[in-house]
């Protein structure tokens, strides 16, 4: 029960970084969706170049975020030798990504669709440089328990963010259309979204400056015997997390490739709006990972610790279904985030659902993960990944981006099922089925409930209605998994 309650406080500040700061990130996309208008595409741009930056952060970290946790959890490993060799290794092939985008922007920036826009393409490239190397020293701040350290990085980013959107979306803007005169020396409106590209370069560099003490561990030194050996575990790591990544942006990548119409930045970008509201679900699980893999790697002796893997994969898909219900049961008023000409309701509970076996899969990975056999990980990621990328090459030209949607859907869900199959044969965990089969089969009918008081009736009755619904999911849950007198503050009033 202890190491419960440590995985759950560390989940709490890091969900507090992660959460609130993506929450406080997704202001973002209002901004976007009420100042980029729908017809000129820029926010399929966005949606579209940022999708491409998540791939190449997979390539540039190689897996190295868990291999570091593998191998300085490893009891014949000096913990800062294994830092510092992969803060060198990633920060050396960064710079070399870096060196060849600028080398070749010419014809990259063609490839991808923007020859001219060169400046977009070096811009990000910079940025994903400094993110695969920052993951290695937030992931060393992971390590060595220090979230609050981490919280406040994260959070300092965004919100250096926000108020920069803020002031060249909204502010300078304004400003401008008074007395274009005075203000055009500090804003172009023809620079357009590639504010949205220069901002995020900004301030990731700044946020950098405040490892002073982390970059200090780079001298720590370099072992080539350990690079190859981290090097081994972690290429099927490598393949796992592009096709993982594949699996999330894959259709934003292919969409203006394989979409017929000449509007497909159009339509991307109604798809990328939509999408951000699902994203609840991928909150929850990012806060869960960063708590949860240390914890993991650091419990793998103990003799329990299947027993601990079986109990937070059933919270974690508790308070998912309980996310999900949320979102679709006040759904009315989360549209009014985004422009109503960016709206489609289809979309969210589609991908809400993809995320949450997305979720499931990532608490299965560790598997093979603790036994070393992560090529099984990367089997699973690539046949999910193939499975989607087919759902768009071959359903997008006709249904359009309903059909990235359930590529998503079905990627995910295949990923997730092979990798419970083969886990029960390698490293079997008596999964607590029949609790998690009852969770399931309770949100699957309320969900229904919820969807026909949304179609049906008015706005505030069907909020009524779906509150007094999640209050029984919530009702279940005390009953069954979470009496009221062990819930953190308010639990003294119910006790005994």
């Amino acid at each position: 029960m202890a190491d419960m309650k440590t995985l759950a406080k560390d989940t709490a500040i890091y969900g507090l970084s992660s959460i609130i700061g993506r929450f406080l990130n997704y202001l973002l996309v209002p901004i976007y969706t009420y100042k980029i208008a729908v017809a000129s595409g820029g926010y399929g741009v966005i949606t579209n170049l940022y999708a491409y930056t998540g791939l190449f952060f997979a390539i540039l970290t190689y897996g190295m975020e868990t291999t570091f946790f593998r191998f300085a959890n490893k009891e014949d490993e000096d913990p800062k030798l294994v830092f510092s060799t992969v803060l060198r290794m990633v920060g050396t092939t960064s710079l070399l990504f870096v060196a060849l985008v600028i080398g070749f922007i010419g014809p990259i920036s063609s490839a991808m669709g923007y020859p001219e826009y060169p400046s977009y393409i070096w811009t990000m490239a910079i940025v994903v440089a400094l993110d695969a190397f920052q993951a290695v020293l937030f992931s060393y701040l992971r390590y060595s328990k220090r979230p609050l350290k981490f919280a406040a990085l994260k959070l300092l980013f965004i919100g250096l963010n926000i108020g920069l959107t803020l002031i060249f979306f909204v502010l300078l803007p304004w400003l401008y259309g008074k007395n274009p005169d005075l203000w055009g020396k500090f804003y172009n409106p023809g620079v357009g979204v590639g504010y949205v590209f220069y901002i995020n370069l900004f301030c990731t560099s700044l946020v950098t400056f405040f490892f002073g003490k982390e970059l200090r561990g780079i001298g720590y030194g370099f072992d080539k015997n350990l690079c190859k050996r981290m090097l081994s575990y972690s290429w099927p790591i490598l393949i796992l997390s592009v096709a993982g990544v594949l699996n999330q942006t894959a259709d934003k990548i292919l969409f203006p490739k394989v979409y017929p119409g000449p509007d497909a930045n159009v339509q991307l970008g109604i798809y990328g709006a939509v999408v951000k509201i699902a994203m609840i679900m991928a909150l929850i699980t990012q806060a869960f990972r960063y708590a949860y893999e240390p914890f993991v790697f650091g419990s793998s002796h103990d003799k329990d610790s299947k027993d601990t893997y079986a109990k937070g994969m059933k919270y974690y898909i508790i308070f998912t279904l309980l996310a999900y219900l949320c979102v679709m049961g006040y759904i009315s008023i989360l549209r009014h985030f985004i422009h109503s000409d960016y709206w489609d309701p289809r979309i969210v509970p589609i991908v809400m659902a993809a995320e949450l076996m997305m979720g499931i899969y990532f608490n299965l990975s560790f598997w093979y993960k603790l036994t070393d056999k992560t090529y099984w990980g990367a089997i699973f990621a690539g046949i999910g990944c193939a499975v989607l990328v087919a759902i768009n090459v071959f359903l997008v030209p006709k249904y359009g981006y309903i059909a990235c949607a359930w590529g998503g859907f079905a990627g995910y869900g295949i990923s997730m099922v092979l990798s419970y199959l083969v886990e029960q044969k390698y490293y079997p965990i008596r999964y607590p089925m029949k609790e998690i089969g009852l969770y399931t089969l309770l949100a699957a009918v309320l969900f229904v409930g919820i969807t026909f008081s949304n179609k049906y009736l008015s706005f505030w009755p069907a909020i009524l209605v779906n509150t007094l619904l999640i209050l029984v999911f919530c009702a279940y849950i005390v009953k069954k998994d979470l009496p009221l007198a062990e819930i953190p503050v308010i639990g003294k009033y119910f006790k005994k």
